[in-house]
């Protein structure tokens, strides 16, 4: 004999798509949402707290390969990768900070399941579909430009620490030194987000490809612009990179946007590639005038044969007197 359970009744997902929820189970949902996303990111923070020395030593490694950044520790009478501390709790303060970020990276799978099964029934079949499509692409490309920045970093922090005054061991203040890399790790993983920004105005029919393509100028000048303005690095290298990449990227979303055009079968119609200045013609230009049949002359009708009328009773009277 086989036990089999069934759920009694739909599902809070069920409920939520079809509109049969009330308000305060809405409002209980989100709190149970918030609550197991809270356990999600709490225990990402026990566990970025046990791995915070490690994390903190591959962070340092761009300073620590310098020559510069070594100098001798009076206790052991050895060469070491030497920071600077100001305040009595900031190797503390910072190790939690760091065990922070890791607990968010860790802990994402569980707060990000929570935030997306709340918003998921309120959207239709195929919003869900490209929402699917988006997380898978954005995270990806998040991390690719984790990875640009930390090279970038690795390679402009000689530049920097060179191009001073003061020259010979330099050793600097450990807070300032982790708040700069992991600033331009937040900021080349968000910049890299900008395609998929294009491609949502694009699927949506906002804008369409050859409108993206007709706006390469300023995608090219606002690109340096946010590079130059946004990035934390001082020198050239860093900012030029992350232009071009910027750059590249645009290209390729509006390749994509091209071809599912495409797809779609937009720019077929007779006013697609008209600038929003620009006059449109009153006819059809692929139709030749005259070139469709021509209208016959109506079929005349012909007169009705004319009936013949009875006489009046007057008349009839008078024949009779």
């Amino acid at each position: 004999m086989k036990l089999t359970l069934r759920r009694q009744g739909p599902s809070k997902f069920e409920q939520a798509a079809d509109g049969s929820m009330t308000l305060l189970d809405h409002i209980r949902d989100l709190r149970n949402r918030l609550f197991w996303a809270s356990i999600g990111i709490v225990a990402g923070l026990i566990v970025g707290f046990v791995i915070s020395k490690w994390t903190f030593d591959m962070l340092s490694q761009p300073y620590c390969s310098l020559d510069t950044s070594w100098a001798i520790n009076p206790v052991t009478n050895k060469l070491e990768c030497r920071f600077i501390t100001l305040g009595v709790a900031d190797q503390l303060i910072l190790r939690l900070k760091i065990a922070l970020w890791v607990g968010l990276v860790v802990g994402a799978p569980i707060w990000l399941y929570n935030l997306w099964a709340f918003i998921a029934p309120g959207l239709h079949k195929h919003e869900r579909k490209w929402a699917y499509v988006f997380v898978a692409i954005a995270a990806p490309l998040f991390i690719g430009g984790a990875v640009l920045a930390f090279f970038v970093v690795k390679h402009s922090l000689a530049f920097i620490m060179d191009a001073g005054v003061i020259g010979g061991t330099t050793q600097l203040e450990v807070t300032k030194y982790i708040s700069f890399v992991t600033s331009m790790i937040l900021l080349f993983g968000v910049a890299f987000e900008f395609p998929l920004i294009l491609l949502m105005l694009n699927f949506t029919g906002v804008v369409s490809a050859r409108k993206l393509l007709g706006w390469w100028r300023i995608v090219v000048f606002l690109s340096f612009a946010f590079a130059a303005i946004a990035t934390p690095d001082p020198g050239p290298f860093g900012m030029t990179l992350l232009a071009l990449c910027l750059v590249v990227l645009y290209l390729i979303a509006t390749g994509v946007a091209f071809l599912y055009d495409r797809r779609k079968g937009r720019g077929k119609e007779l006013y697609a590639g008209l600038d929003d200045d620009q006059i449109s013609p009153l006819a059809d230009e692929r139709v030749p005038v005259g070139a469709s049949d021509p209208i016959e002359a109506p079929t005349p009708i012909e007169a009705p044969t004319p009936v013949a009328r009875p006489r009046p009773l007057e008349g009839r009277f008078d024949d009779m007197t």
